[in-house]
């Protein structure tokens, strides 16, 4: 039995960690300001610890690791538009509390973090799939202040020896995901408000493209990632190789809900790229990483806790 760290164990990801760790058998510490986690996320998940505060106080990373042998670093501010409206609090979050944690991790001896990278590092460069070794060009703050903190990453193992993986999420969803933000994840969105009767909302002409990942995939890898003898310093795609317009997602869950509910069309968002999709090529090699739930069952099975929740 290890002992986990899971910071943002109270968000929608770091919840699911968490969870499937204790299925697992093993220890778990989650850390998490509550800022956008909530503590229904976790409270059904039996013996696990909870720290409440912020790591951007380097005192709360110091008594978050102690006793750590794996950090799953979680904890974000992960919105574009929000980084965009208000780019120094995400900093903060997202990387002045990373590096306070790489500090803390390094000094406790930690055996390795996994870091929440992200495909918005890659920018819109036009080459499908996107893979690790391409050019970043991030155009938000969360996308750059995402690749500066996997930077860091890299570095601290470089510089330090530090055990660091990071895995770049490609438009996770799944149970969990908070709908009732205007920031949330578009299935999530979508979701609502076909279940309600609504009319969803899509920014642009609904043909840009995402590699939608259900967090089951995205949970076993991270967790692949631990122990993984090649990965230490390593940027690894964890998604489903696949791609989907926003038109055609609409279409697909209007089918499994049994409506048919057309988008209604706003303006792009500042900051959001075009398309995405990742080559996990690399995944399968260092982390013998396969998809274990398919797209389609994926959006079932958030539809079925939309109904639910």
């Amino acid at each position: 039995m290890a002992f986990y760290l899971v910071t943002g164990g109270a968000g929608f990801i770091g919840s699911h960690l968490a969870e499937e760790l204790v299925r697992r058998d093993q220890r778990v510490r989650i850390v998490d300001s509550l800022i956008t986690g909530k503590r229904r996320n976790f409270e059904h998940i039996p013996g696990v610890e909870f720290v409440e505060g912020d790591l951007a106080d380097p005192h709360v990373a110091g008594r978050a690791v102690e006793g750590i042998a794996y950090v799953l670093h979680q904890a974000a501010i992960p919105s574009v538009p929000r980084s965009v409206k208000d780019p120094v609090t995400s900093n903060t979050a997202n990387i002045t509390a990373s590096l306070n944690l790489l500090v803390a991790a390094r000094d406790a001896g930690v055996k390795r973090l996994v870091y929440a990278g992200s495909s918005s590092a890659y920018g819109d460069t036009p080459t499908l799939p996107k893979r690790e070794d391409m050019p970043t060009n991030p155009l938000s703050p969360y996308a750059l202040q995402k690749l500066v903190a996997e930077q860091y990453c890299q570095m601290f193992t470089r510089l330090y020896g530090f055990e660091t993986v990071t895995i770049r999420y490609f438009n996770v969803f799944g149970p969990r995901q908070d709908p009732s933000s205007p920031y949330s994840g578009v299935i999530s969105l979508f979701s609502t408000a076909l279940l309600e009767g609504r009319q969803p909302t899509i920014y642009g002409d609904g043909e840009q493209t995402r590699d939608f990942t259900y967090v089951a995939n995205v949970v076993d890898g991270v967790l692949r990632a631990c122990e993984a003898p090649k990965a230490s310093g390593e940027v690894v795609n964890v998604a489903t190789g696949g791609r989907i317009s926003l038109n055609e997602l609409l279409r697909v869950m209007n089918k499994i809900t049994g409506t048919n509910l057309q988008a209604i069309y706003k303006e792009p968002r500042a900051g959001d790229v075009h398309d995405s999709q990742a080559d996990i090529s690399k995944a399968k090699d260092l982390l013998d990483y396969t998809p274990i739930v398919s797209f389609e069952e994926g959006l079932r099975r958030t539809l079925e806790w939309c109904r639910t929740a």
